[in-house]
């Protein structure tokens, strides 16, 4: 507990670190909604988020292979967050950011076609609850508000439940699937950006696990439908 506090007391101290209160972003707008290009990164590059971002290491890794592209990792666990900004702060690198929020609470600080790019890194597949997985009719409608016209998600997961549910939902809704495999290292796609490996995708792959990997576009104006239970 020492240790965590020590840690959230150092966040603080982070100029690249957001971490609004509860009340400063129910239902209310942050100040940095529809201006993160201009008061928080200071140009006008694209902007990719990764979500549920963990530790950071797929954010820094981003940041750290683009930088002329800005990054931000999202997650609501600042003890994970740390490691992350740490790192990044350390090494001084410029076109990163996190922000400490739930995601439901995302289109608080995110104006329309602000951001150009998500990322999903092995996110928890809720295997008894549809409506809380991050690729779920419910998100992608939340997406859709801030990412840009016909933007690109991609998912990176180990888990078959929840690939199989994306890969279904973006079917049943006509969504344009740019590239998906069941078995990333052993297929023929060439992204860097793939080669970059989690704490947690070490792990999975040390048992075994195969890794899989869809990426797909998301447009602005079609609601997604969830597929109706059988």
């Amino acid at each position: 507990m020492k240790r965590k506090l020590e840690r959230f007391a150092e966040m603080n101290t982070f100029p690249h670190v957001i971490q609004p209160a509860f009340d400063e972003v129910f239902r209310k707008e942050h100040p940095l909604k529809g201006q993160w290009k201009n008061l928080f990164f200071k140009n006008n590059n694209p902007i990719t988020l990764e979500l549920g971002c963990g530790k950071g290491e797929y954010t820094v890794g981003m940041a750290r292979l683009f930088p002329q592209r800005n990054y931000i990792g999202i997650d609501i666990k600042g003890a994970r967050i740390w490691k992350g900004a740490k790192t990044s702060f350390i090494e001084n690198i410029p076109n990163i950011g996190f922000l400490r929020t739930r995601i439901e609470f995302i289109n608080s600080f995110f104006a329309q076609g602000e951001v150009d790019e998500i990322w999903l890194t092995f996110p928890d597949p809720q295997k008894e609850k549809k409506r809380k997985r991050l690729t779920s009719g419910r998100f992608l409608n939340l997406y859709r508000q801030f990412l840009k016209d016909d933007g690109t998600i991609h998912l990176k997961t180990d888990n078959d439940l929840l690939f199989r549910y994306t890969l279904d939902l973006l079917k049943y809704n006509q969504l344009e699937i740019i590239e998906y495999t069941d078995n990333l290292y052993a297929s023929e796609i060439i992204n860097p950006v793939l080669s970059i490996k989690t704490f947690y995708e070490q792990q999975f792959l040390d048992m075994n696990l195969t890794i899989k990997y869809l990426c797909f576009k998301l447009p602005y104006d079609k609601i997604i439908e969830e597929i109706p239970d059988k």
